[in-house]
């Protein structure tokens, strides 16, 4: 179970697959952790370096005192990458984990060949509604939004499922001190203008029943990169590699086999 020692933060991370294929990283969304690839990752083609991480204040990484700055959080992803000698990744985020990729894209265009951002925008939100949910969260805990937070993140249909209360149990099982400090960086975040200036391989993926980020804000925030691509996945919600691993899989090997990154 390794950890990364960054001073400030301890981030737990994991490497599955080729250890010395082509990068492959990906970023958590808001009250998940690294486990939200489980599902997808094994559809991927063997070859890969795979590389997940717990975003500071989520899974088993440390949570320093709320709130956290999106700088911060952008900063915890290109010291790990440094440590771990990557460069000329590709980059998947899904939500916060895609504003992050935005933000490291424009900083270190040495480490990032390539980002797919997923059920994410350039803002998300506004501060007024984060805040609200920061108050929520410190008065009354995570367990007071879970009901409401199921609602956006999954489709009609999965949320007849048993698999979505051990969702809701990862969500309420969150340190509410990096909950609550990942919303701040929400909340204070606008890349429209950096991400309009990105120039490099991007795939946008949104799902058609995502209450977070519906598929209007993501295809906006894609439509800022120039020759970049978007999939819209149906009957999906904010988390499509849960719901639908496989397809979720096949729209990432084939925007890698199309920019040339492995094969």
């Amino acid at each position: 179970m390794p950890f990364a020692d960054l001073e400030d933060v301890q981030l737990h991370y994991r490497i599955d697959g080729d250890p010395d294929g082509p990068p492959v990283v990906f970023a958590n969304a808001l009250g998940t952790d690294l486990q939200l690839w489980d599902a997808m990752l094994p559809h991927l083609p063997a070859g890969l370096k795979l590389i997940r991480y717990d975003l500071r204040g989520h899974g088993l990484s440390s949570a320093p005192a709320a709130p956290y700055s999106m700088g911060a959080l952008i900063r915890d992803a290109e010291r790990l990458l440094e440590l771990l000698d990557i460069r000329d990744c590709i980059f998947v985020g899904l939500s916060i984990g895609g504003m992050i990729a935005q933000g490291l894209a424009v900083k270190r265009l040495d480490q990032i060949r390539g980002l797919v951002l997923s059920n994410t925008a350039a803002k998300i939100g506004t501060a007024a509604k984060w805040q609200q949910r920061i108050e929520t969260v410190n008065t009354a805990g995570l367990e007071s939004i879970a009901d409401e937070v199921m609602q956006r993140w999954f489709s009609r249909g999965f949320r007849t499922l048993p698999e979505m209360a051990l969702w809701r149990s990862k969500l309420v099982q969150q340190s509410p001190v990096g909950y609550t400090g990942c919303c701040a960086a929400i909340a204070g975040t606008d890349f429209y203008t950096p991400t309009s200036g990105l120039r490099l391989p991007t795939l946008g993926i949104a799902g058609s029943e995502d209450g977070d980020t519906p598929p209007d804000l993501v295809r906006e925030t894609i439509d800022l990169i120039p020759g970049s691509s978007f999939a819209l996945m149906r009957k999906a919600g904010h988390l499509p590699c849960v719901e639908q691993p496989r397809d979720y899989a096949t729209l990432l090997d084939t925007f890698l086999q199309k920019i040339g990154h492995y094969g």
